[in-house]
């Protein structure tokens, strides 16, 4: 019977207090109790409109402007090797000495018999002049001449061909083949190095049909030359884009498979750090600036999968309003993309005060929060999934 009695107490006070917390919710004036003291309380902002360049992202990869395989021209042993492992070298520097000898005995050769058959080609010459030989020996004298020479110049290149030199002003990979090892010419020449330029460097990446087309219409002129486009790239570990470039070229076709088109940007790679192969986060500027809405974050609510903000009209009261959310700017704000309009009062500090739809609000104006320092701004639209919200 006591336990009965103490059962029914305890539910007679807890519905007690729950009228009570509902009363002094919405009903009761109170100072420093749980309801509000008239109007709560608010910071509003007006919505932003300005113009900001829009940029798209993009992944790509390093790639080097030139690049060359080291093979032998020439068959023989490997006497020396001229480079230290991912040095720079220049054009014509020396990289691997095949070893000459066979190529300068061979050269020596050749020399005697071209000057033998230039000495019987002058004695034809003159005796087809007296008409003492036929056309047919003069034609073969003359034959044997040409081709001795021929011969000789092949000796040459052969002799040039044991000094491996570098094609191209890079850095060189290390040395696949070292000192003593044999090396075959031909389709089955082995790699010997590899050179690759390192200023300025490439960063390839494919861009969407949509947007190529924008940027083309925009930048490419007669007879597609391309007008300057501005590209920011950051790397594995950077903060931001720190790496400033431009646009090289679009290629000529569009992949069927992908829906895409090749781009390839120019960046600046004097201390040489950047190498080929790497990861390229790219950042590529919209061509013109459009016009777009701005608000804070901190004035976003969010109900189940939908995003909101409370707008304060003129009669001071708050009004759900769901809205659809772009991507953020540089200048920390956010771009909304469907949901307000320009001028349009938000509620930014106290929505915790705001407990239902219509509710009339004390509204205090406070600037939009975003360290925004100047009329220009720039914002980041990732191509993965662009206006996507936060």
């Amino acid at each position: 019977m006591a336990s009965r009695t103490l059962k029914t107490f305890i539910k007679i006070a807890v519905v007690a207090g729950v009228g009570y917390f509902l009363y002094g919710m919405f009903f009761a004036p109170q100072v420093g109790g749980f309801g509000p003291q008239g109007p709560a309380s608010v910071g509003v902002a007006e919505v932003i409109q300005k113009k900001i360049r829009l940029s798209h992202e993009f992944s790509g990869r390093l790639v080097a402007v030139d690049q060359a395989e080291i093979r032998p021209r020439v068959s023989g042993v490997i006497e020396s090797v001229h480079f230290t492992d991912g040095a720079v070298v220049k054009v014509g520097d020396p990289l691997f000495t095949i070893d000459p000898r066979p190529y300068e005995a061979t050269l020596q050769s050749a020399k005697a018999k071209a000057a033998l058959a230039e000495s019987d080609f002058e004695r034809a010459k003159r005796l087809f002049a007296d008409k003492a030989i036929p056309q047919h020996d003069f034609d073969q004298k003359k034959s044997d001449a040409e081709a001795a020479l021929a011969d000789l110049a092949r000796a040459k290149l052969d002799l040039e061909y044991t000094q491996v030199k570098s094609p191209i002003t890079g850095r060189v990979s290390r040395a696949e083949v070292t000192k003593g090892n044999m090396v075959n010419a031909g389709d089955s020449a082995p790699l010997l190095a590899t050179v690759v330029t390192y200023n300025p460097i490439y960063a390839d990446f494919e861009i969407d049909e949509a947007t190529y087309l924008e940027y083309a219409r925009a930048h490419v002129t007669g007879r597609n030359q391309i007008a300057q486009i501005p590209v920011l790239m950051g790397m594995v570990g950077d903060t931001g884009t720190p790496h400033t470039g431009h646009i090289e070229s679009f290629d000529n076709r569009l992949n069927p498979a992908s829906g895409t088109v090749r781009v390839r940007a120019t960046f600046d790679n004097q201390d040489g750090v950047l190498v080929p192969g790497l990861f390229a986060h790219i950042k590529l500027g919209a061509p013109e600036e459009s016009e777009q809405l701005l608000i804070t974050d901190r004035a976003v609510g969010t109900d189940q999968d939908k995003k909101f903000v409370l707008v304060v009209g003129d009669d001071n009261k708050a009004q759900h309003r769901e809205i659809k959310l772009g991507a953020l700017t540089d200048d920390g704000l956010r771009i909304v993309a469907d949901g307000l309009k320009p001028g349009e009062k938000i509620i930014v500090t106290g929505l915790q005060r705001v407990m239902m739809p219509g509710q009339e609000v004390k509204p205090e104006v406070v600037p939009m929060d975003g360290k925004m320092s100047n009329d220009k701004g720039q914002m980041s639209n990732s191509k993965e999934g662009e206006n996507a919200a936060p």
